[in-house]
């Protein structure tokens, strides 16, 4: 599961604080006790599983799993680096590796991998996501997350489409190609003129053809990033440890243009439309196709038990939108990881779990909820064919999977800061307080912030 980025808390900020509630780290724990951190309170249930198989093949050995919202996570975590009572091990994401392996609060695990011949290639995804510019494996992969184009079928049939006719999409940044007719046709304003009819009214609309798709997103995982990258275009100049975010390629300028076009036609939301004023969202992606405000969804794969589970609504899946050629279609595909603080006592013990958690035994069980998608191919297809008779349909996800449509997310430098940077400068675009001038300036904010140490 992908997390949402926030501002990271830097170890200076919080030196002598002691967080109340940071107990149940490694220094509170008996010599048998191994304590895992997630912020993902589905996995948290799902590895329970796990941690119940472990205690039993290892008597006299608990495990103990602690669920963090995300935005108390990361500020427990390093509280408690500084107080010595982070956990053992924890669920970590990639925005974090370079601040906590450079202050070297993560334990290497190349030795552990070699002395007991753990087989990386068993993964599908991420792991070279979890190896630090030091050349060492901080990280096992825990899951992994894409994207997918959800769409109401009643909206579908309604306007005269198919389920193949969703899947065969193609899209280009001139015109739009397929992809744009058909969200054109499936947009209806309130007095049911479609986008694509003479007196439409772009200012009064009832369902925008698709989901918000000009969003602050800097790395596009869930909106340009599936269109721009059918054209060749990445984020980083180089996948691992980029030095520039590739903003003034003129790929990426002609895509999030054609999607400005998509707010300003009325054909989808802009920032703000099913927002608060303190910017956060009041109605889920599934709940906007639930209620027909939108009929189709550019969404996390994450999302898909949480579409299926949507009452009278019948709930479509396919693979985004083809590039120019109709063949191309590309996506990045984001791996959380599972790491080892340096200060545990158990770190014998602690591996033994990390790396049980990475067998395909613990994330096959694990994994059957289709809340998050394991990383060893083999649970994965379990886990697909144990949601499919509950009405979810993961075989788009697998599908990209298997035939090279996904590539793996960049893994870069400070975050956070990246984040709060090009954030305002991209939603100044969108909201057309700026044109195509922003983007040198977004790029040069990257080679800043992505140098720093």
């Amino acid at each position: 599961m992908k997390i949402r980025t926030w501002a990271a808390t830097g170890l200076a900020a919080v030196l002598g604080a002691v967080l109340a509630g940071c107990g149940g780290g490694s220094a509170d724990a008996g010599g048998n006790t191994v304590n895992w951190w997630t912020w993902d309170d589905h996995q948290a249930a799902a590895y329970q599983v796990c941690a119940d198989a472990f205690q039993k093949a290892n008597p006299g050995t608990t495990v103990k799993i602690s669920q963090y919202t995300v935005a108390d996570y990361f500020t427990k975590l390093t509280a408690g680096f500084v107080a010595g009572t982070a956990p053992d091990a924890f669920q970590d994401s990639v925005q974090y590796l370079q601040a906590y392996a450079s202050q070297h609060q993560l334990l290497p695990l190349d030795d552990y991998i070699k002395k007991d011949n753990f087989d990386l290639k068993k993964f599908s995804v991420g792991v070279n996501s979890w190896k630090f510019t030091d050349g060492k494996q901080y990280g096992l992969p825990l899951d992994w997350a894409s994207a997918g184009l959800y769409y109401n079928t009643d909206s579908l049939t309604k306007a005269g489409y198919t389920a193949a006719d969703v899947q065969n999409l193609s899209w280009n940044p001139d015109d739009g190609g397929t992809f744009d007719k058909m969200v054109a046709h499936l947009t209806v304003d309130k007095k049911g003129v479609r986008g694509d009819q003479p007196g439409f009214d772009k200012n009064n609309v009832a369902t925008y053809g698709m989901g918000q798709l000009a969003a602050k997103d800097f790395i596009g995982q869930v909106t340009f990033s599936a269109f721009a990258s059918t054209l060749g275009w990445r984020l980083g100049d180089k996948p691992e440890w980029p030095t520039k975010f590739n903003y003034s390629d003129p790929r990426f300028v002609k895509t999030v243009n054609y999607i400005r076009t998509l707010t300003d036609r009325g054909l989808a939301p802009k920032i703000g439309t099913f927002t608060t004023g303190g910017g956060q969202s009041t109605v889920s992606d599934a709940d906007l196709i639930g209620s027909g405000k939108v009929a189709m969804e550019l969404s996390g794969s994450w999302s898909a038990p949480s579409f299926a589970k949507l009452p009278g609504v019948k709930i479509g899946i396919a693979a985004p939108p083809t590039g120019p050629d109709g063949k191309t279609r590309a996506l990045t595909s984001n791996s959380n990881g599972n790491t080892i603080w340096a200060g545990t006592k158990n770190p014998d013990l602690t591996w033994k779990w990390v790396s049980y958690m990475g067998s395909q035994d613990c994330q096959t069980a694990a994994s059957k909820t289709g809340t998050f998608f394991p990383s060893i191919p083999a649970s994965m297809d379990a886990t697909t064919a144990a949601m499919k008779p509950q009405g979810v349909d993961l075989s788009v996800f697998t599908a990209m999977l298997k035939n090279g449509s996904l590539y793996p997310a960049e893994v870069y430098a400070n975050g956070a800061a990246v984040q709060a940077a090009e954030e305002p400068l991209l939603e100044s675009f969108y909201s057309h307080n700026r044109n195509d001038d922003v983007f040198p300036d977004m790029e040069k904010q990257s080679v800043s912030l992505l140098a720093k140490k």
